[in-house]
């Protein structure tokens, strides 16, 4: 067994030997801890900027896109959010205990579905070190022991806070190793994490699609699948035009490097000679490239707009930069065949005042989250009350969309009787 292998294995042991600790603390003792957590942070902020400095000078030097170095930075004001994100998730009831549904038997036995916590879960994840706090703190509140594996590129932020949450949780009597860093930065040290079955209970992945597909197809530990976000925005032909110019600049500017952001754009042709241009100019004023099929590269080329023609490729990317796949549709089915040929699942979002129109897409469409006269910037735990999010799920088993608290949870059937024997 080689040395890295050993040290992964030592982590999920250690983790294991925990567990059982974890899921029976009071809600009072992991809301105590994930506040001293967020408290620790606000403190410590100098030290966690200082450390994830390096990991950003790395990334510039190596050459790294500019939506990843997003990800990849933290500031002052950046870690202030995680930790008031960890004061809501503090805030939150606790999932635990919950009764997810109970009955009385015709023979009187009591039967109660309640949730529990899975155990040790695994987060495999990339460049985005607020998910290292984000993971901690929603398996401690869940009951859960967190191993947390992140990319290389932010060795050094998360490092940093992996130490500072497990000195808090310490001071809080709370067994460190309730937090773990996974050892280890090359892909080998992964699929250990992954092949471990029996000390893991199941792993998270979150990141870029190679890295999801990889989780999905060579773990022998049950996968919870995050998914890209290949989103759609479609114009209806009853759609007010400044709500609809609104939208699609909010779902594709507001941040485009994440994987809630817009990825195309779908306009009804009934509004698109009049909107098209329009919001086209608008998003070239926040620095968008189009890449529209020939009906919208006929309506915005000439202007001064950036635009090119799309390609397969075009629908198919989640660009997570400043481009924008534009087209124009004949119908609502037409706009509704198009992404579900092409979505990932994520987040589409229609715009129109028409209740039909509305009633029609959610019908049609299979994906986790549905906006109607809303931004696809909106599919985010934080933004569904759930205080932060583990990932997005475009899965559908157990959890599928925003998972918070409840998704760490399974369930234990408690099932109580009176001296009760089957005949």
């Amino acid at each position: 067994m080689s040395d890295e292998r050993e040290q992964v294995l030592e982590v999920a042991r250690r983790g294991r030997a925990v567990a059982n600790q974890v899921r029976q603390l009071t809600r009072q003792d992991k809301d105590a801890a994930i506040l001293a957590i967020a408290d620790a942070l606000d403190a410590r902020t100098p030290e966690i900027v200082e450390a994830n400095n390096v990991d950003v000078a790395r990334a510039k030097e190596a050459g790294t896109p500019v939506g990843i170095i997003d990800r990849l930075t933290l500031t002052q004001s950046r870690v202030a959010a995680i930790a008031d994100a960890l004061r809501e998730v503090a805030a939150l009831p606790d999932p635990c205990g919950e009764v997810v549904r109970g009955y009385t038997l015709p023979n009187g036995l009591q039967i109660r579905q309640v949730r529990v916590p899975m155990g040790v879960v695994g987060m495999i994840y990339e460049a985005r070190p607020n998910v290292t706090v984000d993971a901690a703190g929603l398996c401690l509140k869940s009951g859960n022991v967190a191993l947390l594996r992140g990319s290389s590129s932010a060795a050094t932020t998360n490092a940093a806070l992996v130490e500072i949450m497990r000195d808090a949780i310490i001071a809080r009597g709370i067994p460190a190793d309730a937090i773990q860093l996974v050892p280890g930065l090359t892909h080998e040290s992964t699929k250990h994490l992954m092949t471990a079955r029996g000390l893991v209970d199941v792993l998270i992945p979150r990141g870029g699609a190679a890295l999801i597909n990889n989780v999905v197809e060579n773990s022998t530990v049950p996968v919870i699948e995050t998914g890209v976000g290949n989103c759609h925005v479609y114009i209806d032909k009853d759609a007010d035009i400044q709500k609809a110019i609104n939208i699609i600049v909010n779902s594709k500017v507001q941040r485009p490097s994440v994987c809630n952001a817009a990825e195309t754009l779908l306009v009804h042709k009934d509004l698109a000679d009049v909107f098209l241009p329009l919001a086209a100019a608008v998003l070239h004023q926040n620095g968008v490239t189009l890449h529209a099929d020939q009906r919208a590269y006929d309506l915005t080329v000439g202007t001064g707009i950036a635009v090119e023609h799309a390609t397969d490729e075009d629908w198919a990317a989640e660009y997570l930069t400043l481009d924008l796949a534009a087209g124009v549709v004949d119908s609502i089915d037409e706009a509704i065949a198009h992404i579900q040929r092409w979505s990932s699942g994520h987040t589409e979002s229609i715009v129109t005042d028409s209740q039909a129109s509305a009633a029609k897409f959610v019908a049609g469409i299979d994906s986790a989250a549905i906006m109607i006269n809303a931004s696809t910037r909106f599919t985010d735990g934080g933004e569904f009350g759930f205080g932060a999010e583990i990932g997005i799920s475009t899965q559908k088993l157990h959890a599928r969309g925003p998972m918070g608290l409840a998704e760490l949870t399974t369930t234990t059937y408690v099932v109580t009787g009176e001296g009760h024997i089957r005949g």
